[in-house]
């Protein structure tokens, strides 16, 4: 059975999406396509895109767990599915997932990582990244995670993290 990994973080619309986050979320999804996993997002753009992207480019499986219809998908997702639950869809999204993977991000990001943690998934946070997950790295809710929580410093150490803690 293949893993599937979920990969959170900032849509397109985010005042601080950075040329850093970006190339930091093709390069996971380049290195979960690698290692034959499927790669489940919210199937917008920013980070969903450049992770699709990545995948895409070495011949991943790319699902897209959409707000509201199969337009809203990314150019790059294989399998858009419309869910009608606009944010909501989060907990579709981490619910999908073995395991997950969270790269910069604000508020919806953040529920993914709890709902993660609420579910008993384990969680990689790509640090130097911003947003959210650089505050969760922090380590200031960190001690509240039960141990499902662990902090990456590149995008290769996130994937290799993520196929560990869930081999499959």
């Amino acid at each position: 059975m293949r893993t599937v990994v979920a990969v959170c973080g900032s849509d397109a619309d985010d005042k601080q999406l950075s040329s850093h986050m970006l190339l930091a979320a093709e390069q996971v999804g380049q290195g979960i396509a690698a290692r034959g996993g499927v790669l489940v997002c919210g199937g917008r753009g920013g980070v969903m895109e450049a992770a699709c992207r990545g995948a895409k480019t070495i011949g991943g499986l790319t699902v897209g767990l959409l707000p509201e219809s199969k337009q809203e998908a990314n150019a790059f997702v294989d399998v858009p599915i419309a869910t009608g639950l606009g944010m909501r869809r989060n907990f579709l999204v981490v619910h999908a997932a073995d395991v997950v993977i969270a790269i910069g991000g604000r508020w919806g990001t953040l529920s993914e990582v709890a709902f993660a943690v609420i579910f008993g998934k384990p969680v990689v946070l790509l640090a130097g990244t911003g947003g959210c997950v650089d505050e969760l790295a922090s380590g200031r809710l960190m001690k509240q995670a039960g141990g499902l929580v662990s902090v990456a410093m590149s995008a290769a150490e996130a994937v290799e993290q993520a196929f560990l803690l869930c081999p499959g």
